[in-house]
């Protein structure tokens, strides 16, 4: 069967994909790394100080959204740049090098600044640079590689530097380093075990960060340097420092015993590999030590703050509403299982759509008016996988509201994209998708049965069936996922 054009109207769906690019250019890393290092706002005030006391800097940017603020730090900080490691996603390494080539093709000298050949391994443009490519969301032995390589670079820094990490999501999966005794491989299954599980982000971090040597605050005692300054952008629910990126210069709270209860709730610790479970059994029995706790002195070193985060995502959606003439209606959080949350949030926007002077009953006219309504939300959903499709958390989401809408308000005026703020959804080359009460149909008049496909975790086959995948490519943001939907 050939892909589909699309259920939804053109005006909508041009109308949704405004409103999520005009998101991501709020929160482009340019802007964002800008004003931190400009000390404007509160959270920010300490930074120029810090930077200008420092002899030397050193940038270690690791995430998904790392190419971009790699690239903003690199131009900001040029004057006093001595080594910089980046670990972005596959695929990104050869763009950033070239952006840094560009950007410090006249960069100063600057005594002291380290020549060691080793650092422009990937064909970095100076010998002071590096760019690695690592995967998502599970570690490969590049990441492995690219963890060794953090805990190598953080050691360069002499007491008189500091160090400005620019941290993201996908920081877990991208910089690995098994804690002692355990393999990569060992490592991999346990999280594995747990993402298919419907863990979590919270869950899965306190299990990573009791199988690592980086996680948990842990880089932290590879730091020399005077100061840590991290920069955040946050894709998790609360802007926990120590649940970002599984929070490798942040404090941990959690404990081994932790670690091995979420793997019992979620029914994985009899399948995780012996070496994990045996290692965590030896954390709890206090063999080996725990990750770095609050009263750690380490953490007066470190200044940590939020570049931006779903708040940030929302604010910005909501502007670029209003500018379309839309009255702005924010939904609950999305959190729990992604097909529950769908079927809420088709019920939330029937009984909007039926509030409206339109309503349902009106029929239904492709591009016949101006969206009345906008309706916003954002968080991290989960999914348990039980089949073996493709997809991903905004995409089964998007499906399963898509179901209860042909069920409930089946002529309603409304259409919605969820999606990814990073543009990548799962392990796809998707963002998220577009959907409405039509949805459904159109699937079923080309042969597939929505309800089957989100039953085998496959909301990926029948977007793409129906024409409604959302593919905006790598954004450079990444802080959580973001549903629109429109009435009119």
């Amino acid at each position: 069967m050939d892909a589909g054009r699309g259920s939804i109207d053109d005006s909508a769906r041009e109308r949704l994909t405004r409103i999520y690019r005009e998101v991501i250019a709020a929160l482009s890393s340019a802007r964002l790394v800008g004003r931190a290092l400009d000390g404007d706002g509160a959270a920010f005030r300490e930074i120029p100080q810090i930077v200008a006391a420092a002899r030397g800097l050193f940038v270690l940017a690791v995430g998904k959204a790392a190419p971009g603020m790699a690239a903003a730090l690199a131009g900001l900080c040029r004057a006093k740049l001595m080594g910089l490691l980046a670990i972005v996603p596959i695929g990104a390494g050869g763009q950033l090098q070239e952006d840094l080539r560009a950007l410090l093709a006249n960069a100063p000298g600057g005594a002291g600044r380290p020549e060691q050949n080793d650092w422009a391994a990937g064909g970095a443009p100076h010998p002071f640079l590096r760019v690695l490519e690592a995967a998502h969301p599970l570690p490969t032995q590049a990441s492995a590689q690219a963890g060794a390589a953090a805990l190598d670079f953080v050691a360069r820094a002499a007491p008189p530097d500091a160090v400005i990490m620019a941290l993201s999501g996908g920081a877990s999966a991208m910089m690995a380093a098994p804690a002692a005794g355990i393999t990569l491989a060992d490592k991999i299954a346990a999280t594995g075990l747990l993402l298919r599980s419907g863990a979590t982000i919270h869950e899965l971090n306190t299990v990573r960060k009791h199988l690592s040597a980086i996680k948990g605050g842990r880089l932290l005692h590879h730091l020399r340097a005077a100061r840590m300054i991290v920069l955040a952008m946050s894709d998790v629910a609360g802007n926990d420092p120590a649940t970002i990126g599984s929070g490798p210069a942040a404090a941990d709270a959690t404990t081994y015993g932790q670690a091995r209860e979420v793997m019992i709730r979620h029914k994985v610790w009899e399948r995780a590999p012996g070496a994990a479970r045996r290692h965590i059994e030896r954390g709890i029995a206090g063999e080996i030590t725990e990750t770095v706790k609050p009263n750690d002195p380490l953490l007066a070193r470190v200044k940590f703050s939020i570049l931006a985060d779903n708040d940030a995502a929302l604010d910005a959606a909501e502007a670029a509403a209003a500018a379309l003439g839309c009255t702005v209606t924010r939904w609950r959080e999305l959190s729990g299982e992604a097909r529950a949350t769908g079927r809420e949030c088709a019920s939330f926007l029937a009984q909007i759509a039926n509030s409206e002077p339109n309503g349902s009953a009106k029929t239904r006219k492709p591009g016949a008016a101006a969206p009345r309504r906008c309706v916003l939300a954002g968080g991290e959903p989960v999914v348990t996988v039980s089949g073996d499709g493709r997809g991903g958390r905004a995409q089964e989401l998007a499906l399963a509201c898509a179901i209860e809408l042909a069920k409930i308000a089946p002529r309603a005026n409304l259409a919605l994209l969820c999606a990814g703020t990073d543009g990548i959804d799962g392990p796809t080359d998707a963002a998220g998708a577009f959907a409405d009460p039509q949805t459904t149909a159109t699937a079923l008049k080309r042969g597939a049965d929505p309800a089957a496909y989100l039953e085998r975790n496959d909301a990926y086959s029948l977007f793409a069936l129906t024409g409604d995948l959302f593919k905006p490519g790598p954004t450079g943001v990444n802080v959580a996922d973001l549903l629109v939907a429109l009435v009119w």
